[in-house]
């Protein structure tokens, strides 16, 4: 029997954003659940299926150090829970019905919260997003849409405001002042969401298959019990997510459809087997993801549950509404199959050449490497990749793989410079007795498309400089190489960072608006190194302080001084340059100065150095004099 499991995530544009702005906060502090508070429902419904799984439940007896027997009373294992079946089940203490487990006749087990509180105690092991953002201002994102930007999602606490998607921004922003709107990424959320469902795929059923913008479909038959059953599943799921900071329903049920209307509007959990259409039932017409304008016409002629429209004869359905409503109504119930589109998690590429004699010569392992090296290639060639990490593994006789990695500055394919770095590194490879087998992995790749090329012909382009930074990198390593990057600050060892050897690809900007004031600024952006005051080519990590300074004060440089125990004498100098503290940022900067000077010693050796303070005031400075850099 098929089990289909569908993962709403109602809040799942706002979450996105909000992990973005906690993921460099420190963790709140969280209590220890209370040991004597009650079970949740998918507690209870996961310990009730692990005692029919074997007949010593897991965590199940006594044992000395256990949590639940140092203090209070415990619990004990062995204690019958309620009936978490369908409308018929009973209990086994008095053979009546649970009074939480009747729901439109099919049991369902509430697992995560859509705008209300968890459990206690699921809220106490982590707590709730929609709770987290309660600390926040109400957010909303917003979309353009034709020549109006309406609200494309808004989280809980905007949607107890009346702020609900489609509705125009300005009005919004006239209803509620304070409100906090953010650009929608519609793009970025679809491609997390893909991201999400291959995790899933590969950690936890081999089925999973995208539905709209904030549901996944998982196929749980056959892999339920893998889990520890159904509810353990569904409840670690919830929990792992709301880790992340995510807010989630699950509901599982015999097929996709009742699965997702349950998610979406009924009461998610467990719908036990054959009754989804008992579940489904007292749920709108909506929940059957219909045509908005069937389900409005509906609405008109008074249909508005699920079980209405379930009693009603199918030709006269078909005849008005299509054959689309029927279909979907069938597929809810199960009387039609509806076939899910899984994602398919991408495989890794990599390429083998096992043999049937080991080989142990430096030139029958690059003749190999060769062949391995055009494959690999040709793979990345059929799906559009760029390497940017390699590795070749070469199995020995004895067990012992050898292995050399190279890396690359930017995505490419081309086996000619594969190959040339690899083979700088066959003399690392101890064949030993013999090696059986080549393999060459692909650890890490980008996206390589068309390159662009020069227009005219006689217009030179720009040198490569990506083969001679990956040359080096194989000899000293990528951490030996940087570039120094300019950074808008006045402070000269804050305007300077290291950065990529290689510049990132340029990106267009974006296109501004036709009436946009900024477009009557025509003069170019000033570069952040002024270049009437050149700066050292090597700053020190710490300016080192100098002693013996000679110099008359306010504004000379000084004639004499003593660095790492050396005297100079200054012959020829330049300054001063005076760099004021940035005050904005930092408030015990905002009498500092410095007064920069470059120097020349008698041995030709030219030096950056600085002074604190102005000479005049004593709140800008002791007028001590500091080292901060070398020219040449």
């Amino acid at each position: 029997m098929q089990r289909v499991a569908a993962l709403y995530l109602p809040n799942w544009p706002i979450d996105r954003l909000r992990q973005g702005e906690r993921r460099g906060a420190p963790p709140e502090p969280r209590a220890l659940p209370s040991l004597q508070a009650p079970l949740d429902p998918l507690t209870e419904a996961a310990a009730r299926e692990q005692q029919h799984v074997c007949s010593v439940p897991r965590g199940g007896g006594w044992r000395p150090g256990a949590r639940w027997a140092r203090d209070g009373d415990p619990i004990v294992p062995k204690q019958i829970l309620p009936e978490l079946v369908s409308g018929r089940g009973t209990s086994e203490a008095g053979g009546g019905a649970a009074p939480q487990a009747r729901n439109g006749g099919a049991s369902l087990i509430a697992a995560a919260s859509r705008g209300t509180p968890p459990p206690s105690s699921f809220a106490r092991r982590s707590p709730s997003p929609s709770k987290l953002g309660e600390d926040f201002r109400p957010l909303v994102t917003s979309i353009r849409n034709g020549g109006r930007i309406e609200i494309a999602a808004a989280c809980p606490g905007a949607q107890g405001l009346g702020l609900q998607p489609g509705m125009a921004v300005t009005q919004a922003r006239a209803q509620f002042r304070g409100l906090d709107i953010r650009p929608a990424d519609p793009e970025g959320d679809m491609a997390a969401l893909r991201g999400l469902a291959i995790a899933l795929a590969r950690r936890w059923t081999p089925t999973v298959a995208i539905e709209g913008m904030d549901t996944l479909f998982l196929d749980l038959t056959g892999v339920a019990h893998l889990h520890g059953g159904e509810a353990a599943m569904a409840r670690r799921l919830c929990r792992m997510l709301a880790r992340f900071g995510f807010a989630s329903r699950v509901a599982i049920a015999d097929t996709p459809g009742a699965a997702w209307a349950l998610a979406h509007h009924g009461e998610a959990g467990i719908c036990a087997p054959g009754a989804q259409g008992e579940a489904i039932a007292p749920l709108p017409i909506e929940a059957l993801r219909i045509d908005p304008r069937a389900a409005e016409l509906l609405h008109r002629l008074g249909v508005t549950r699920i079980g209405q429209l379930a009693e009603m004869p199918r030709a006269p359905l078909v005849r008005r509404f299509g054959a689309g409503l029927v279909t979907q109504l069938e597929r809810a119930m199960g009387r039609l199959p509806e076939p899910l589109h899984p994602v398919i998690p991408p495989e890794p590429i990599a390429v083998i050449q096992r043999f049937a004699e080991p080989i142990a010569t430096p030139e029958a392992i690059a003749h190999w490497l060769s062949e391995l090296v055009t494959r690999l290639a040709d793979a990345l060639a059929a799906q559009g990749l760029g390497a940017t990490r390699i590795e070749l593994v070469a199995a020995r006789v004895d067990g012992v793989p050898q292995r050399i990695r190279a890396g690359l500055a930017r995505p490419s394919r081309d086996p000619a410079h594969l190959l040339k770095l690899l083979s700088r590194r066959i003399e690392d490879v101890e064949p030993g007795y013999g090696i059986d087998s080549l393999a060459l992995h692909l650890r890490r790749a980008d996206a390589l498309g068309a390159q662009p090329m020069v227009e005219r012909l006689d217009e030179e382009a720009a040198p490569d400089l990506a083969p001679l930074v990956d040359t080096l990198a194989t000899r000293i390593g990528t951490g030996a190489m940087w570039r120094n990057a300019p950074v808008e600050s006045d402070v000269p060892e804050r305007s300077v960072a290291r950065a990529p050897v290689l510049d990132p690809p340029a990106r267009g900007a974006a296109r501004g608006r036709i009436d946009a004031v900024g477009q009557l600024d025509r003069s170019p952006a000033l570069h952040p190194w002024h270049p009437e005051w050149p700066k050292p080519a090597r700053l020190l990590r710490r300016p080192e302080r100098l002693d013996h300074v000679v110099a008359e004060l306010p504004d000379h440089a000084p004639r004499r001084f003593t660095w790492r125990g050396t005297a100079h004498r200054v012959v020829r100098a330049d300054g001063p340059e005076r760099v004021h503290g940035e005050w904005w940022k930092r408030d015990i900067e905002r009498h500092s100065v410095r007064d920069y000077f470059r120097v020349e010693d008698d041995m030709g050796c030219r030096y950056w150095l600085f002074r604190k303070g102005d000479g005049e005031r004593a709140a800008t400075g002791d007028l001590s004099w500091y080292l901060h850099g070398v020219f040449g």
